[in-house]
């Protein structure tokens, strides 16, 4: 099978294997969700901050607030790699804990930061704190379902990102409307109380999560049983490059032309994917000065959440559509041509409406298309070599959501409006369609590349 394929779930299926997916479906993925959704709220804080009051308090340029925001994902960097393979050693249990707790702590510090110094000392070290979260969340969950149900998984996982946004940009509009309290700054309080609660789940997620199906008693012994057969006769099934993966051979990941190919095209999406989340709050307080209209702070907070809730619905009948009928190369170039392209026209709209309208078809493609996507690595990555995998390749994401956080920023300062910066945005998104399409060709021609099934292909 190549690597951007992947048989669908058919009709007829055990009754223990549906019930087991069910368990799972309903006692594992929403607690892990929710914990990204806090994960990804406490990251993406600062965009709302920076247009209420943080900006004008510290003094912030736009590339000052975009080096800020990026500087995160350098001290992601970091860290990220040694920080899944230290939970794939101690398991996912203690680890998740470890990093939701350790991030809520420093993210409870920005309630009082003074000066841009300050702020960029934090955003690091709170990067450095969530360090391997995500692909250690992406690795856990795909330890527990076979590949064919990885899509369905990953899918009900991934919408907590673009929810947080649905939910978390009025939950901030609404925190920060209650400034003075605590003799606090609106912003401060939204800061103060977005963090309390990633301390609080990662207390419970000690006790709460399971490292692997055959320590879950919540699940029946031919469950158990089934889900660990499955799982293994998968694991020993795979291999990588020159069948080292098998092995879990941590060089094998590093030294995979798959991974490395894959890590690009997860840069094109990460680098939109922050541009949007970062700037988006930003451009629509823009929209006030640029179409001559005033917006209050809730105003602006459910601006911001528009593009997502489509995107959350896009994202949960595309990853269904994968499941049953087979993931495909289309399932995640097709997302990206069409955000490649999305993106730009919004530089064309001739109001606030159409230009939101426009960013929410490239939110719907990015949030199509992430999902599919992160079920790709774990098909020809094992032990190891998948938890270092999943961590490069998301490393690589991180370095795009430095990249287009600063760039963002610097291009707006250097040009005056955010139309360059977009085009750039639309450039790499066409890049990885067009790495996919030629990693799908590449893998598929390969003498060495276990065949698909002929109604997988692109």
């Amino acid at each position: 099978m190549s690597a951007s394929t992947a048989p669908p779930v058919t009709a007829t299926r055990p009754a223990v294997e549906v019930s087991a997916i069910r368990k799972i479906s309903i006692r594992l993925v929403p607690f892990v969700a929710l914990m990204f959704f806090v994960n990804y709220l406490d990251r993406t804080a600062v965009s709302f901050a920076e247009p209420n009051g943080m900006g004008q308090d510290l003094a912030l340029t736009a590339a000052q607030f975009g080096f800020a925001s990026g500087i995160f994902f350098l001290g992601y960097i970091v860290l990220e790699v040694p920080s899944n393979m230290a939970l794939h050693r101690f398991g996912a249990r203690r680890w998740l804990a470890r990093i939701m707790v350790s991030w809520g702590i420093v993210s409870l510090f920005f309630t009082w930061v003074d000066n841009s110094g300050q702020l960029y000392t934090l955003r690091f070290l709170l990067g450095v704190a969530e360090a391997g979260f995500f692909p250690g969340a992406i690795l856990f969950l795909s330890q527990w379902v076979p590949s064919r149900h990885r899509t369905k998984i990953l899918g009900l996982f991934y919408l907590a990102q673009p929810l947080t946004t649905v939910f978390g940009a009025p939950l901030a509009g609404w925190l920060i409307g209650h400034h003075g309290l605590f003799g606090l700054e609106g912003w401060r309080v939204m800061f103060l109380f977005v963090s309390i609660p990633a301390i609080l789940l990662g207390v419970i997620a000690w006790f709460y999560l399971i490292d692997r199906p055959a320590d879950a008693k919540w699940l029946t012994t031919d469950e158990r049983d089934w889900l660990t057969k499955e799982l293994a006769a998968e694991n020993a099934g795979k291999t990588g490059h020159e069948g080292q993966h098998a092995k879990g051979d941590l060089k094998a990941a590093f030294t995979n032309g798959r991974v490395w190919i894959l890590a690009v095209v997860y840069f094109g999406f990460v680098y939109g994917l922050y541009a949007l989340a970062f700037f988006l709050p930003t451009i629509i307080n823009g929209f006030q000065e640029q179409y001559g209209t005033t917006f209050s702070v809730m105003d602006k907070a459910w601006i911001t959440a528009i593009p997502y809730l489509p995107a959350a619905v896009v994202l949960f009948f595309w990853t269904r559509h994968a499941t049953r009928h087979g993931t495909r190369t289309w399932h995640v170039a097709g997302p990206a041509v069409v955000g490649g392209v999305s993106i730009p026209l919004a530089l064309y709209m001739g109001s606030p409406a159409a230009t939101v309208a426009v960013i929410t078809v490239t939110a719907c493609a990015i949030f199509a298309a992430l999902p599919v996507f992160w079920a790709v690595p774990s098909r020809f990555l094992t032990g190891a070599a998948a938890a270092a995998g999943i961590a490069l390749i998301n490393t690589t994401g991180n370095v795009a959501g430095f990249a287009s956080s600063y760039i963002t920023g610097w291009l707006k300062d250097w040009t005056g409006s955010y139309y360059l910066a977009l085009y750039l945005v639309g450039i790499f998104m066409l890049l990885s369609a067009a790495l996919m399409i030629w990693l799908a060709a590449r893998t598929s021609s390969s003498p060495s590349a276990p065949s698909a099934p002929a109604e997988n292909q692109r």
